[in-house]
This record gives C-alpha cells, structure tokens and sequence, in this order.
C-alpha cells in the first residue's frame, strides 16, 4: 500500500482555518451593512412625501450600503486567496485593503445614518 503524500495545506491547518474563520467574519460585516440598507429603503416607502432631502439620504443610504457591502466581501475574498498563499509560502502579510475599504464603508453609511435620523426628526 502506497503512502499518500500531504498536500502543503494539511500543514497547515489552524492557519487556514482561521483564514476561513476571518473570511466568514467579514462576510457576516457585509451582510449587516447590506442590511442596514434595506433598512434604510424601508425609510424611502414610508415616507409620504417622495421629494423631500429625508427620501434622497434614504436612497443613497439604502443603495450606497448594499453597495458597500458587495465591495467589502469582493475585499475579503481577495484578502481570504492571499492569505491562503501566504501560509503556505510562509510569508504572511496583514490586509490593509479591506481594512481601510471596511473603515471607508463603515464611515460613510455612518454619516449617512446620522444625517438621515436627523432629516427624519425635524421633517
């Protein structure tokens, strides 16, 4: 009986796993975020007066967070094929991208929010 050879993964299995762990992190950060947008797009049906500055930050909001939320899991899974390179080459590299475009998204659906909650309020 012949002896199997392991593949480079196998070698390295916790680091791939936390890899996988990390991906499916930043997944579960997009969808809330592209949840947060069909939050915000509920605003829009509510609102009786469809002209309103409220009515155009609830769009923007919606479709900017769905939109930001597809960007981040394109950066994760981008990152995720790095890093699994990378452990095996045995040269790891912390991501910066999805770090900077997780804290660019995150941001700016902030702002977005506040200044919907504020629009909402006085109108």
């Amino acid at each position: 009986m012949a002896t199997q050879r392991k593949s480079i993964d196998s070698q390295y299995i916790q680091q791939h796993l936390a890899n996988e762990r990390t991906f499916l992190a930043w997944v579960r950060t997009a969808v809330a975020l592209a949840g947060v947008g069909f939050l915000a797009a509920g605003v829009v049906f509510r609102s009786d007066e469809y002209e309103s500055l409220g009515h155009l930050f609830a769009v923007v909001t919606g479709v900017g967070s769905v939109v930001l939320g597809g960007l981040i899991i394109g950066c994760a899974t981008r990152e995720y094929f790095i890093n699994r390179r990378t452990i095996n080459d045995c040269s790891f590299r912390a991501p910066s991208l999805s770090i900077w475009v997780a804290f660019a998204s995150l941001g700016i659906i902030d702002v977005l929010l506040m200044i919907l909650v504020v629009l909402l309020l006085i109108g």
